[in-house]
């Protein structure tokens, strides 16, 4: 099957892990060498800040991720440990490059497991040729296949992660976003499970920049632009949860591979026809058109990891007012049990979206 090459509408955030039980040991070396080389040059950002041989432009970014932290911990009540406190400058564009592949004919994640996260759809390269041979290796086997540019991701806190260069290529909104959706990784994160751990963070990251800019910086322009960011990104969940039904039908159907084929690219032609119909003048940015081409099953389901059940994350929002008290609710009906049936039960809304990768 085809291998695509996408960096997708936002970065996607990935969780590094040092010891992985089911991935070769050279594997599990280069994450280790790479953390260390990234921890060996990392610098307080409050020392950079004062360095005036940096550029003016990375200062600034830095005082707006020091400022996001603060915010994050002070008044969101999130917990961002050591992280967000120092600075990596890289000599690349991409940090990391994240495989993810489905079967040819399920919505349904190839998953690796790792310890304490659990089961995750994805796999991080900071080797490139590495990941594009895992990629072709997986194709090989019949899978759908992407290959994912990372610009940031999380430990969880276990080491104390640094705002690296690559993050810093993001506009002021975008780097506030990824700064809380990281630090909610920190926070919670239940194991097993990748979809909502991913649309919880991506809704508390949307939401937070929106609190940020409009309430703790008072900053109308950007305050504006995060409302329009958030409501775009709905809108995109709701695309990509359009396409899922149709697709399901085509995989229970009783219809040869050859057909199945046929139907599939059938399906995501209409879903680029729709796009540029009914989802596209809905949107306050403006976005390119999509190549039906491009699109196949690890396509969907990597934007589903992103963009799962978003409106009901806003509808929890709503009924609290306000960002914190939305939040406590959800760790609070999901301490003992799935996270998806706590957000149905806050938001009394229809049966929990079943994660992809089970």
């Amino acid at each position: 099957m085809r291998t695509t090459v996408r960096t997708g509408i936002r970065p996607l955030a990935a969780v590094l892990l040092l010891s992985a039980g089911g991935c070769s040991p050279a594997y599990v070396l280069r994450a280790g060498w790479e953390e260390a080389r990234i921890l060996s040059v990392r610098r307080p950002i409050r020392a950079v800040i004062h360095d005036t041989t940096v550029s003016r432009e990375t200062r600034d970014k830095l005082r707006l991720v020091l400022d996001a932290r603060d915010f994050a911990e002070r008044d969101l009540g999130l917990r961002a440990g050591a992280s967000y406190e120092s600075f990596a400058q890289l000599h690349r564009d991409t940090l990391v490059l994240n495989v993810l592949a489905a079967p040819e004919f399920a919505l349904r994640w190839k998953t690796w497991w790792f310890p304490i996260v659990g089961h995750l759809p994805y796999k991080g390269y900071f080797d490139f040729d590495d990941a594009r041979a895992e990629a072709a290796s997986l194709a090989e086997e019949g899978y759908d296949v992407s290959v994912r540019a990372v610009s940031a991701f999380s430990t969880l806190g276990w080491f104390p992660d640094p705002i690296m260069s690559t993050t810093l290529r993001l506009d002021s909104l975008g780097l506030v976003e990824t700064v809380i959706h990281e630090i909610t990784h920190s926070t919670y994160f239940p194991t097993g499970q990748a979809d909502f751990n991913e649309s919880f963070a991506n809704f508390v990251g949307h939401r937070g920049a929106i609190e940020f800019f409009c309430g703790a910086v008072r900053d109308a322009s950007a305050c504006e632009r995060a409302h329009q960011r958030w409501d775009d990104t709905r809108v995109f969940g709701r695309f990509f949860h359009s396409i899922v039904e149709p697709l399901e039908e085509v995989y229970a159907s009783p219809l040869p591979d050859e057909a199945k084929r046929t139907a599939k690219r059938e399906v995501f032609e209409e879903a680029a026809r729709r796009f540029e119909t009914e989802y596209k003048p809905q949107l306050a940015a403006q976005y390119g058109s999509i190549d039906p081409a491009s699109l196949d099953n690890a396509w969907i389901i990597s934007r589903l990891l992103y963009y799962t059940r978003l409106d009901d994350f806003e509808r929890t929002y709503e009924s609290h007012g306000e960002l914190v008290p939305s939040v406590e609710a959800l760790m609070r009906e999901a301490a003992t049990g799935d996270p998806w049936e706590a957000l149905t039960r806050l938001t009394g809304s229809g049966a929990a979206e079943p994660g992809r990768d089970r």
